[in-house]
C-alpha cells in the first residue's frame, strides 16, 4: 500500500498514536516535561527509522508512568541539564537519523565534484 511506503506499516503509527495518548494523558507537571522533552527530541534526535522511534517513544512514555506514578520531581528525572539528558535518552537508540542521510548526500556530492571534467 503506498501510504506505508510513505509512513510506515500502519501499525507502527497506530503505536505512535497510542503513546502519545498516554502522554496526553500525564497529569501536570509531568505532561509538561514530557511535550517539552519531546519537542527537543524531534530536532535533536532526527530519528528516521520508524521502528527505533516508535521504541524509543513506547519508553519514553513508559518513563513519564512511573516518574508520575511514583511522584518522582521532574528535576530528578532530568537532573540539572534538562538538554543533556534528553541528548543521552536519545542516544541510546540506534536507528537512522536524518543527518545519517545528510552526511551521505554531503560525501555523494563531494564525490561527484572530484570525479568532474574540469575545463
Amino acid at each position: 500500500m503506498w501510504i506505508e511506503k510513505l509512513a510506515g506499516p500502519l501499525e507502527r503509527k497506530k503505536e505512535y498514536r497510542e503513546q502519545q495518548a498516554r502522554l496526553e494523558a500525564l497529569p501536570e507537571p509531568y505532561r509538561g516535561a514530557a511535550k517539552a522533552l519531546q519537542r527537543y527530541l524531534a530536532v535533536r534526535g532526527g530519528i528516521v527509522d520508524g521502528t527505533t522511534l516508535v521504541r524509543m517513544q513506547g519508553d519514553f512514555a513508559d518513563l513519564w508512568e512511573r516518574a508520575a506514578a511514583d511522584a518522582v520531581s521532574v528535576r530528578r528525572i532530568v537532573g540539572d541539564d534538562p538538554a543533556g539528558f534528553a541528548d543521552d535518552f536519545s542516544a541510546a537508540y540506534a536507528g537512522r537519523r536524518w543527518l545519517d542521510e545528510e552526511r551521505q548526500r554531503l560525501v555523494e556530492a563531494i564525490d561527484g565534484i572530484e570525479q568532474a571534467p574540469r575545463a
